[in-house]
């Protein structure tokens, strides 16, 4: 579509032809090969052919992440001081964006870079991070009193992070579907950028290559790995895996910095030997993987309530961001601090858990479909082949 040295050029239209072949011409033509003894030459091979409809079971499990992004959100404020709290919230930072990250990768699986790809790449993804990236930045301007807080594209503030590290994952699609070991490869490159640090905060790039080997994941998934974890037998064995889990994590809980989980420093930045922080990096990853997989085998493959509301995550992600930073700026959480209670920190759940689920609900989305699911077809251009097709 792009030419760097002439700029957009459209490709000539492919010329109709003067007749169709008969019925009886493309028997012929079909039978040539056979009739020769030749090998007609293999053609490209089929893309992979899309569900008829939305499968129940990847928006319940979208659904069920953003509720857990959302409640270790509003935990955040609060829960200094307790033990038990500081223990859960390991326990799902470990999982709840990697599992996210990991089915976002799935469905990542059929891009190609082809024009209408781009154009969805560019709406779906590119123009919510420009609108919220803007939009918090004066959040927290005015909101919080801070004339000076900078209004950068670059620098992503808060959530607007995984927009922007999104927009790259899928961009370098087409490149790890030509490699052979795309996992390992991009294991070694979340292993060194955790041991680089002077990567810089432009577009969050430690974060974006730290969580990179969970896209790629869910790019070399395939639908019978996603029945695996979902068999009894996996659920079961994850009983155990989750108790042994919270007892290590309540004992971990004051001993480890919450920063590990967040993905967005290199070892060095966090006091820790290389060699050492090499081995937390990659035992954190292996930890992601395998609560990842507890969790999916949990969710739901029915279709219910919350389904509906799986199509409509981004709106839920994007929104409560503002409901949290509401409390954090106008002092909520430091005026109650009973929040901090065992009590405290159930409300805290249930609002967290009740409010994403309105922002994730049909009328959300519509009101937001400007913004998040523009169709803006006056900003491209007519691709030639699919105009032609269209003729």
């Amino acid at each position: 579509m792009f030419h760097a040295a002439h700029g957009y050029q459209r490709a000539p239209l492919p010329e109709a032809p003067e007749s169709g072949p008969t019925p009886a011409t493309r028997t012929a033509t079909a039978a040539a090969p056979a009739a020769t003894g030749r090998k007609s030459a293999p053609g490209p091979a089929p893309e992979p052919k899309k569900p008829a409809g939305r499968d129940a079971y990847f928006d319940n499990a979208k659904y069920l992440a953003i509720v857990l992004v959302a409640v270790a959100h509003a935990w955040e404020p609060v829960m200094d001081g307790s033990r038990a709290a500081r223990a859960l919230y390991m326990i799902i930072y470990t999982f709840h964006m990697p599992a996210f990250i990991i089915v976002s990768g799935y469905f990542s699986r059929s891009y190609r870079g082809k024009p209408h790809q781009l154009r969805r790449l560019l709406t779906g993804i590119a123009l919510p991070y420009v609108v919220f990236e803007v939009a918090y930045s004066l959040f927290a301007r005015y909101a919080n009193d801070d004339p000076g807080h900078p209004v950068s594209l670059l620098d992503p503030f808060y959530l607007t992070w995984f927009l922007a590290a999104l927009f790259v994952w899928r961009l370098t699609t087409p490149l790890w579907r030509i490699v052979r070991r795309p996992l390992p490869i991009a294991l070694g490159i979340a292993t060194l950028a955790a041991l680089t640090p002077n990567i810089g905060a432009d577009l969050n790039l430690q974060r974006v290559m730290q969580f990179l080997p969970f896209f790629v994941l869910g790019l070399c998934l395939r639908p019978e790995h996603f029945q695996l974890v979902r068999r009894r037998e996996v659920r079961l064995l994850t009983l155990p895996l989750l108790a042994g889990t919270a007892l290590f994590a309540y004992w971990a809980a004051p001993r480890m910095r919450l920063n590990w989980f967040y993905r967005s420093s290199s070892v060095q930045e966090l006091g820790a030997p290389w060699w050492s922080g090499v081995v937390v990096f990659l035992g954190l990853f292996v930890c992601a993987l395998v609560l990842s997989a507890a969790f999916l085998a949990w969710v739901p493959g029915r279709r219910s309530w919350m389904t509906a509301l799986g199509a409509g995550t981004i709106c839920g992600y994007l929104l409560h961001g503002f409901l949290v930073k509401a409390g954090d700026y106008f002092g909520v959480f430091e005026e109650n601090s009973w929040l901090g209670s065992p009590l405290g920190l159930v409300f805290v759940s249930l609002f967290a858990a009740g409010a994403v689920t309105l922002l994730c609900t049909p009328p959300v989305r519509r009101a937001l479909r400007p913004v998040t699911e523009p169709e803006m077809t006056w900003a491209f251009r007519t691709d030639a082949t699919e105009l032609g097709a269209r003729r």
